[in-house]
Parts: structure tokens; sequence; C-alpha cells
């Protein structure tokens, strides 16, 4: 068949890989990593750590996997694990969840929020209200669920959204307000009257709050403060996170959602015919980093602000304008006075040219709002310290 009818087609053009002849391109990533595997470029581009997380979580699932937990756990997660989120819910941000009608365990964070998108959006005319730049499955999955994506944009340099954008953004016709922060790509945290506004708007318009939470442990300036534990937010926010970001397990893509039992119950009638269930040796072990002590949590933190702090200053020395990161994993920076005012060429050019790799903001903006990000370049931190302090040793080269 030349022509394959099916919902791909929608999901491919919502995450912008399809093109007007049909053809489905490569994602940014993809592409990226195998010029980084060509060149022996260094890979600032995929966000994935370049070394194991603690050693009492490793050794945890090792355990796991030696006494058996190798076979399908529960449906909604292992109840230790499920124990663990709540408790870890009401640790750090004194919420409520109840283990066992609030939460499920997922395939990660992308699992959850893809199963929470098809579980609640009801047709064409429903509307899911996110900000731009977006991690890219966001697109995807709204697309596959056949409801209307709307962008509420941030502009450099702090990437905090207009209130007033914001408001007109949101209306009766959207299901969903989804959230990331802190914020992919850009590295912001959003400030706490944009928190307020999102509930303002969600509880006037009657809309769904969907959180992406990954990094709230990365952090830099000040503690995450979850939309569910603001006033009126609890009763209409699902609340997803994961632990490979938290704990440098990335492919054990262990995640979780939370919220009202109505909500979840909503969300797992689609989950389980997804994944069903994953990870079971992994679930053990998650539980037990969960309950790792503050000092863990804080010094995760203190650690990757300093691996920013290394990759930014060989990106200041090479000629790069940085837009220092508030939390998470990426660096984004302006390329443009370094002939980088075309983005996508540049990232295409820099193995080759100076031995790193980065992705363009461009591939996680729509296409007709690509020339207001045009010049802006994302760097990957998450890396060994030795990694970045080359990394910018090439890049200094690279701008002399």
């Amino acid at each position: 068949m030349s022509d394959i009818p099916g919902a791909w087609r929608r999901t491919a053009a919502g995450a912008g890989l399809l093109s007007a002849d049909g053809v489905v391109a490569p994602t940014i990533f993809a592409e990226m990593s195998a010029a980084a595997a060509r060149t022996g470029a260094i890979n600032l581009g995929q966000g994935f750590p370049d070394e194991d997380g603690p050693a009492e979580v490793l050794d945890a699932a090792r355990e796991a996997i030696s006494r058996g937990a190798n076979q399908y756990p529960p449906g909604r997660g292992i109840p230790d694990l499920l124990a663990a989120i709540s408790e870890h819910q009401q640790r750090f941000y004194g919420l409520n969840v109840d283990p066992e009608r609030e939460v499920i365990v997922t395939a990660g964070a992308t699992e959850a929020l893809t199963a929470t998108l098809l579980a609640l959006i009801d047709g064409p005319d429903d509307e899911v209200v996110v900000f731009e730049p977006y991690y890219d499955s966001y697109a995807a999955a709204v697309a596959l669920a056949g409801a209307r994506l709307r962008t509420v944009p941030l502009r450099a340099p702090g990437f905090q959204p207009d209130l007033g954008e914001l408001a007109a953004s949101v209306t009766d016709r959207t299901r969903i307000i989804l959230v990331n922060d802190p914020h992919n790509p850009t590295g912001a945290v959003f400030a706490a009257d944009v928190l307020a506004e999102v509930v303002r708007l969600a509880t006037l318009h009657d809309a769904i709050i969907v959180t992406d939470e990954v990094y709230e442990h990365l952090a830099f300036h000040a503690p995450h403060t979850p939309i569910a534990a603001l006033p009126g937010a609890a009763e209409r926010t699902l609340t997803i996170s994961s632990a490979g970001k938290t704990f440098n397990t990335t492919g054990w893509k262990i995640g979780w959602v939370h919220g009202p039992a109505d909500l979840i119950t909503a969300v797992l009638t689609v989950k389980q015919y997804l994944t069903y269930v994953n990870g079971s040796p992994f679930q053990p072990a998650i539980a037990l980093g969960l309950r790792m002590p503050d000092s863990y949590f804080a010094d995760a933190a203190s650690a990757l602000a300093r691996k920013h702090e290394i990759l930014g200053a060989g990106l200041q020395t090479a000629g790069f304008t940085v837009l220092p990161p508030q939390g998470g994993y990426f660096t984004v920076a302006d390329a443009t006075v370094l002939g980088g005012a075309d983005a996508a060429a540049f990232c295409r050019a820099l193995p080759e040219r100076a031995g790193v790799v980065a992705i363009p903001l461009t591939a996680f903006v729509s296409a007709e709002r690509r020339p207001e990000y045009d010049g802006l370049v994302r760097f990957a931190a998450c890396k060994r310290v030795e990694v970045l302090e080359e990394a910018a040793s090439r890049l200094a080269a690279f701008g002399a």
C-alpha cells in the first residue's frame, strides 16, 4: 500500500515529521545522535545522563530480580511504590494522595501523558493548551487523540508566558491545560502568578490541568511548587512525574500519574491497553529511591547546577549568548552572532565544525512560530563533568 491510512499520519504531522509528499522524517534527536556517532562529536543533544544513579537504587533492582520480581506487577503498580509516591508527595509538597485509588505507575512520563490525553480528549473540538516551545511528544499525542493544539509562546530571555496571551488561549473549548515545570526545552521555572493564572483559567473554563513535573527535583533556585498544591487545583489536576531524571535511570521507564480517583480511573482504563504494566524489578528500587534522605535530592540539584555553569562558561567563551536555566537538563543559547541565525542548519554543521552536537529550539515549536526561535540552540548539561569540560573546550576553540 502506497498510501496507508490511519492515525499515524496525523501523529506524524502533529510532531512536524510529515512532509507535503507524505514522507515521514526521522526526529531531530535521531538525526543528531547519528551525526554524533558518525563524527565522534560529543552528544549534548539528547537529554539522558552518561553516569549511573545511586548505588543503593541499582542494588535494589538487582535484588528484586534475584528474588523473582520478574513477572507482571499489579496493574496500578506494586503497592510499595504506590505508597512511596504518596509519601513523597506528602513529604515534599504536603499533598495527601491515596495510594490505592489516586496513583498509577506508568511506562515513564511519556506513557502517562499519552494515556491521559487519549483518556480525556473526547473529540476534534477539544483543545489542549501548551506552552511553546514544547516537548515534542505533546503535539504528537494531542494529534493522535484527535484534538486541537493551542500554544502560548515563551519568549527569550526569561521564557515566562504573557498572562494576557495565556488567558486568550484558554476558552470553553479547552479540555486540558498542559504545564511542564521546570520546562523542557527552555529551562524556565514558571513564576507563582503564572501557576495561579493556570488554576484560575482552568476553574473558569472547567478544564483539567495536566502537569509534567519530571524535573521537579532539579530546580536550582527555589523548591519546586506543584500546581496540585495550589488552592482549588487538586480537584482538577493530574500530576505526572518519573524516576528517570531524579535517579539517572531514564532507561527504566518508571513514571506515575496521580490525581482525583475518578480521573485516575479514566486514565487507567486507557493505560491498561497500552503497556499494561512494566518494569517489575525496577519498581521496588524506585520506591527505595523516593525514600532517600533530603540530602540526596538537594545534592542532585546542586550537582546539575554546577554542570550548567561549566557548560555555560564554555558557551560564553565561544561567543554564544547564554540564557541560564532555572531548572532541568538543558541550557539554551543564542547562536546568532556565530552565524547561527538558522539554528537547524547551524546544529547540522556543528558536529563537523566543533565536535559537539546540540538541538535547534525550532524542533520544539510549531511551523508558524519557528522564525521567533531561529537562532536558539539547546545543549544538554546532564553529562559527566569531564565530558562537559571537553565540550566547553571544543566550543571555545570553535568560537576563537
